[in-house]
């Protein structure tokens, strides 16, 4: 009787020993590490704490400015039309009391200052000058001033988050964070501000740059504009700010007129920005106190309401944070003249108000007059029954010119209005206006990318 044969002990074979396996395993392995290289947890608990932070004191911004003195000032001036120019004086000489005296310099603040923060001091904002500026804003925009919320919740959010980079260190954050975390509370504030989170996502990423995103912060400013978004909603609703939802799509031909009307909103943003950068600077190289220019401002600014109401009384003025006239211009019938003279208005007011130093920033009064000038151009030009989607397609072109955010344009006309149908036409025309609008920007601390300057040394 034979015996069976032995049994042969098994040979283990590693996987990663093999020389095919390791060819293709090693690549696998370097991308995984890259992918995974971040350190995402860490803003898994710090984003959600700015926006929580942001989204309750721009609450508290928007009740009192929306809801408890603007509504009341604006009823005192339709009925008391003689009241308008020395209540804005006085508004903007208080304005300009607080910028002087109670901040380290008067001509900076809101997103100016916040895109400078980002490029040239490390994302550090004073947090000295916090509470002064954002009663400024207070006194700017809810007694008349020709600017809406976003200024004080872009510089209010941002501010917020570079003061946290202090308060949590302990989370092994380094100087490369607190810049992240200024773009991360950009961000949440211009959500909330607007109820439109994509919107302040976008925005935020864009904003320091004409011509990129601030890529490092997408992930931080994601969680943080859905929880600032979601802190106001609980207290103010989460129904768009400026609702107007049409079932009116398109056709081909209103893509060739909006490309149209991109142009010509795209050269009177270019024309309105070169004019305002002019007058800033003249007001920043006047020689008197800081007081009197904003007194000034305050008074032209005034006139630029009392000159329309002469023309077409009513509730229409082109004065305020004007929130009620982007519905009645939305949803009420205006002449096409009214509607141009009101914008020309609008902007001149825009032009007095932010140019002698008041404190806020036009992505409103930017937005209006591009909806203005597109209803307008809906009825006269194109005599088109869907003047809704012409009005959409302006208010993105004059954003996306003014302050060179294409996407973030589209992005907050389909977030604040509805308007999600025209979501391709306002493409058109936001592209046709940035394009033709060239680097003429609102901001004048937004810088080119790195890359885009080096290629243009090159070049010269």
């Amino acid at each position: 009787m034979t015996n069976p044969p032995a049994t042969q002990p098994r040979r283990t074979v590693r996987l990663s020993s093999h020389p095919l396996l390791r060819k293709y395993l090693s690549p696998l392995h370097a991308d995984l590490k890259e992918v995974y290289a971040r350190d995402l947890r860490k803003w898994l608990i710090i984003a959600p704490i700015i926006g929580l932070t942001v989204g309750l004191v721009i609450t508290g911004v928007v009740i009192v400015l929306l809801e408890k003195l603007w509504p009341p000032v604006l009823t005192f001036y339709l009925c008391h039309h003689w009241a308008i120019v020395p209540g804005l004086a006085l508004a903007f000489l208080l304005t300009g009391l607080i910028m002087q005296f109670l901040t380290p310099d008067p001509d900076e603040h809101s997103t100016e200052e916040i895109i400078r923060s980002y490029h040239e001091h490390e994302g550090r904002v004073d947090m000295r000058s916090f509470v002064p500026k954002l009663i400024a804003a207070i006194t700017t925009v809810g007694f008349g001033g020709s600017a809406a919320l976003e200024g004080p919740s872009i510089y209010g959010g941002a501010a917020i988050g570079s003061w946290l980079w202090s308060k949590l260190r302990s989370l092994r954050l380094d100087d490369r964070d607190r810049r992240i975390m200024l773009i991360c509370g950009a961000a949440a504030g211009m959500s909330a501000v607007f109820r439109a989170p994509l919107t302040g996502i976008v925005f935020a990423l864009e904003m320091p740059y004409r011509d990129d995103l601030a890529h490092e912060a997408l992930v931080p400013s994601l969680i943080a504009s859905v929880v600032s978004f979601v802190t106001l909603s609980s207290f103010l609703g989460a129904t768009p700010l400026f609702n107007f939802i049409s079932s009116t799509g398109y056709v081909r031909r209103d893509l060739y007129w909006s490309a149209l009307l991109g142009l010509v909103v795209g050269l009177i943003a270019m024309m309105f920005v070169l004019m305002f950068r002019r007058v800033r600077r003249m007001f920043v190289k006047w020689s008197v106190a800081h007081w009197l220019k904003m007194t000034v401002g305050g008074a032209l600014t005034g006139l630029c309401g009392v000159f329309f109401l002469r023309l077409y009384p009513g509730n229409l003025i082109p004065i305020g944070p004007n929130y009620e006239a982007v519905g009645s211009v939305l949803s009420q019938y205006h002449s096409s003249s009214q509607l141009i003279i009101f914008s020309a208005l609008k902007l001149l007011a825009t032009l007095f108000t932010l140019g002698a130093g008041g404190v806020s920033a036009m992505f409103v009064p930017l937005f209006l007059t591009g909806g203005s000038i597109g209803t307008a151009f809906g009825h006269s030009i194109v005599h088109s029954s869907s003047v809704d989607l012409y009005a959409a397609v302006g208010m993105a072109s004059f954003i996306s010119a003014g302050y060179k955010t294409p996407l973030a344009a589209v992005v907050f006309v389909a977030e604040a209005t509805g308007g999600h149908a025209f979501i391709i036409p306002a493409l058109i025309g936001a592209a046709v206006a940035y394009a033709v609008s060239g680097d003429a920007s609102a901001s004048g601390d937004q810088r080119l990318h790195e890359g885009v300057k080096v290629r243009k040394l090159q070049d010269s």
